[in-house]
């Protein structure tokens, strides 16, 4: 019973759910009182440390440092992303020689698709953005743990 439908952080979504995961996962995000930039920067940094249901997303060979590998990664122009036939899943494959890369979510993909999102992931991507990231990763996450914590609103 307390399962949830859909989570876009862990890339999880429940089979014959009509809604798009993209569009719970911004309900989500809604509900927890998150900004765009601190929904991006918590899904990147769960990728990062390994986070996901399904194996997608997970685009780095480091799981146990946080790092903007996601980032740079997501916006690799050399590969080509289709569907894999699953619904909620997409492949990347390489350009040039045709080869299967890696695999990814809708909830991945939007992040490199959506004009305001892609703003967002490219300023993570950067070479330089290592310390902002995880500044930012090390914030969002202590609102999202500190959400319902009452006893902190008189502090």
């Amino acid at each position: 019973m307390l399962e949830p439908f859909s989570d876009g952080f862990r890339n999880f979504h429940k089979d014959g759910i009509e809604v798009p995961a993209e569009e719970m996962l911004l309900d989500k995000a809604h509900m927890l009182e998150l900004t765009a930039t601190e929904m991006v920067v918590l899904i990147g940094g769960l990728r990062s440390l390994g986070i996901s249901s399904n194996g997608y997303g997970l685009f780095t060979n480091d799981f146990n440092a946080l790092s903007n590998d996601y980032f740079k990664t997501l916006l690799d122009m050399s590969v080509k992303w289709s569907p894999n036939g699953t619904g909620n899943s997409f492949v990347a494959t390489d350009r040039i020689s045709g080869k299967q890369m890696r695999n990814a979510s809708k909830i991945d993909l939007v992040l490199g698709s959506n004009s305001q999102l892609r703003a967002i992931v490219e300023v993570y991507a950067s070479d330089d953005a290592e310390e902002k990231f995880k500044c930012d990763f090390i914030d969002a996450w202590n609102k999202v743990m500190n959400a319902d914590r009452f006893d902190l609103e008189n502090i």
